[in-house]
């Protein structure tokens, strides 16, 4: 196996670890280039990251998979999602400044 495969397939693992805390169900993960966000989810349950997300530090990747996996039960980015993000991730700000100093793909 790749190294790079290797490391989409931990990256997937630390997805499902997420989902299962986080009491979700993601029907499928996708890991492929994306052009201008970091990450997508859809109602029908599917997570879409972009490809360079494995390669982040893991609190960034914690950071966007928790982001993503939240949309699941609150679709904006109210105060309760707010909330769930520091309750989860703690300065979630702090990340997201972090997180935009970088580009996706």
């Amino acid at each position: 196996m790749s190294p790079e495969k290797h490391k989409t397939l931990l990256f997937k693992d630390r997805v499902c670890a997420w989902a299962h805390k986080l009491n979700v169900e993601a029907t499928s993960i996708i890991v492929r280039p994306m052009r201008t966000k970091w990450a997508s989810c859809s109602t029908a349950g599917r997570l879409t990251f972009d490809a360079s997300v494995p390669d982040l530090p893991n609190d960034l990747q914690d950071y966007v998979i928790v982001h993503e996996l939240l949309h699941f039960q609150v679709p904006n980015h109210g105060p309760l999602w707010k909330s769930l993000m520091r309750a989860h991730i703690g300065d979630f700000e702090e990340l997201d400044k972090r997180l935009k100093g970088k580009i996706a793909s």
